[in-house]
C-alpha cells in the first residue's frame, strides 16, 4: 500500500523516523518538510491532502501538537483527519470514522508511540454497516 508522509519543522525528526520504520512495510512517499527550519504547517497538510484525495489512499501528518495539522487536513472535502494520541484512538478512527488522514504530535508522542499508532491506523480496517451511513452524513457537511 502506498501512504504518504508529511511534516512541519516541528515534527521533521519524528517524521524521518516514522517514514523509515514504515518502508519496510509500506510504499512510504515522503512530501516534506526537508529540514527543521521554519516552514508552515498548512502547507504540508494541503500538499498531502491532495494525494490522498487523488490517490484514495492514506496519509501520515505531523506537526509540533498535532493539532494544526489536523485542522489544516479536515477543511478538504473527503478528508477524514483524526488526531490520535494513542493506539485506541487509531483504531477506532479507522473502525468507525474510516479516517484517511492520521496526525500525530511529534513533540507529545515518544517515536516508539508513534510508530505503533502509525500500525494500528494502517493496519485497520473500516467496519462499515452502520458507519458507513454516517460517513456518508458527514462527507455532506460543509460548504
Amino acid at each position: 500500500m502506498k501512504i504518504f508522509i508529511a511534516s512541519d519543522h516541528a515534527a521533521f525528526n519524528e517524521k524521518k523516523i516514522l517514514a523509515d520504520y514504515l518502508k519496510a512495510r509500506f510504499d512510504v512517499v515522503d512530501l516534506g518538510t526537508s529540514s527543521p527550519e521554519s516552514t508552515h504547517y498548512p502547507e504540508w497538510a494541503f500538499k498531502l491532502v491532495k494525494h490522498v484525495k487523488e490517490e484514495k489512499t492514506l496519509g501520515i501528518l505531523l506537526c509540533g501538537s498535532g493539532i494544526g495539522v489536523c485542522m489544516a487536513a479536515n477543511r478538504f472535502k473527503g478528508i477524514r483527519a483524526a488526531l490520535c494520541r494513542d493506539e485506541d484512538d487509531a483504531k477506532m478512527s479507522r473502525l468507525h470514522n474510516n479516517a484517511n488522514v492520521l496526525c500525530l504530535s511529534g513533540r507529545k508522542t515518544s517515536n516508539e508511540l508513534l510508530s505503533k499508532i502509525a500500525d494500528t491506523f494502517l493496519t485497520t480496517e473500516f467496519e462499515g454497516g452502520r458507519h458507513q451511513i454516517r460517513i456518508d452524513q458527514f462527507n455532506e457537511l460543509g460548504e
